[in-house]
């Protein structure tokens, strides 16, 4: 059981641009915290330097409240999970999860003990004596956090460890993570991923990395938080454009009142008008923003003579999945605008509908991405709740 402690830590290469830029991260005992963002962002970059693959160019790095910057990777107490099995293709499913334990010498009863304990959770005991090549990828992927399990270590680093299974396998294999998590509970977890729904599905706390020119300019960190206080409390368009699927509407506006209460919008090209409850201290009438608004949250009104703030679309495409539909609207200036729908719903392409667009799930940001806070009025909305 350890804690991870990150000050002010960057990472480049030679010369070049640093790929990590300024991280201050704490990470408690006991916590799946998952390293979240697009291609290139340095998410696997600092769980290597965590498992200390990678040397730290600049800052601190504690491991249960030990600085690490020099320890070598087989002293930190942390076991890795790689994005590729990296099994010893002859040897047999428990010589591979007792490897690690040979080389460090521990006694053969304590091996069998710890071997066969993990197979038992993970559900191998029936396949210790096959060699990787008669396994499935998911049972392959098994062996491999049985490797790192049977170390008993105090953090666990997964690299991707489910990018090269199919969707079906990817499923099952994050459920029996998050189970694993809960049977080993006294260790901390790190995991790496692109995609928002592991991360979603299995952190206790997200963090969202940056990309590009947005390191430069923000730091490598967009944003920590819960799921849900990344979901309905973003702090930036990117966030809010990252989290979530489809990504969040985004309507180019301008500030048309302001009040103590909300913020009167003008969209552009349509000149409609509509309120959002935010803190606006910083804005100017005439000054141009962004309204954001989840598909998720744009509701087809089917109520004649509805007095809910609502905008009009042209329905363009509509996607039938069953359980639900997404309605593409026309949106001039700008990409299309998504509705969620019920699956049911009797809508045709060309058809015009009135939408409502509920104040409380709206969110507003500035032209420089960022967001503005919401004002929190009594509500048992969910954006209300997560503040």
């Amino acid at each position: 059981m350890a804690s991870i402690s990150l000050k002010a830590v960057h990472k480049a290469y030679g010369d070049h641009a640093p790929v990590i830029r300024g991280v201050d991260l704490e990470i408690g005992e006991n916590e799946f915290c998952v390293f979240l963002g697009p291609s290139g962002c340095g998410k696997s970059t600092l769980l290597r330097m965590i498992a200390g693959l990678e040397d730290v160019t600049d800052g601190d790095l504690y491991i249960g409240g030990r600085i690490m910057n020099e320890v070598p990777a087989a002293e930190r107490g942390v076991a890795m999970v790689f994005q590729s099995y990296a099994l010893f293709p002859h040897m047999s499913v428990y010589e591979n999860m007792a490897f690690g334990l040979k080389l460090a010498k521990k006694p053969k009863d304590e091996i069998d003990r710890r071997v066969k304990e993990a197979a038992r959770v993970l559900q191998l005991e029936a396949l210790l004596d096959r060699k990787p090549r008669a396994l499935s990828g998911g049972q392959r992927q098994r062996v491999a956090i049985g490797r790192a399990i049977v170390r008993e270590p105090g953090v666990f680093l997964f690299d991707e460890p489910l990018s090269n299974l199919d969707a079906t396998l990817r499923g099952q294999t994050r459920i029996e993570i998050a189970r694993l998590h809960k049977q080993f509970a006294k260790a901390s977890v790190v995991y790496v991923t692109h995609d928002q729904i592991e991360a979603m599905t299995l952190a206790d706390r997200i963090v969202l990395l940056h990309a590009g020119k947005d390191t430069e300019r923000y730091g490598s960190i967009a944003q920590v938080g819960t799921p849900l206080e990344l979901y309905h409390r973003p702090k930036s368009r990117f966030v809010a454009g990252f989290i979530g699927s489809p990504r969040m509407n985004f309507l180019p506006a301008t500030v048309a009142s302001i009040n103590a209460q909300s913020v009167q919008i003008t969209l552009a090209h349509t000149g409609e008008s509509l309120d959002v409850p935010v803190v606006a201290d910083t804005l100017t009438v005439g000054q141009a923003v962004t309204l954001g608004i989840r598909p998720e949250h744009l509701e087809v009104n089917t109520v004649a003579g509805a007095t809910s703030q609502t905008i009009q679309r042209s329905v363009t495409l509509i996607e039938q999945l069953g359980e639900h539909s997404y309605l593409h609207l026309d949106q001039t200036g700008t990409d299309a605008l998504i509705a969620k729908a019920p699956g049911d719903i009797k809508a045709r392409a060309g058809e015009r509908l009135t939408l409502n667009v509920p104040a409380l799930s709206c969110h507003l940001f500035t032209e420089d991405g960022f967001a503005l806070p919401h004002r929190a009025p009594a509500s048992n909305h969910p954006i209300t709740q997560v503040a």
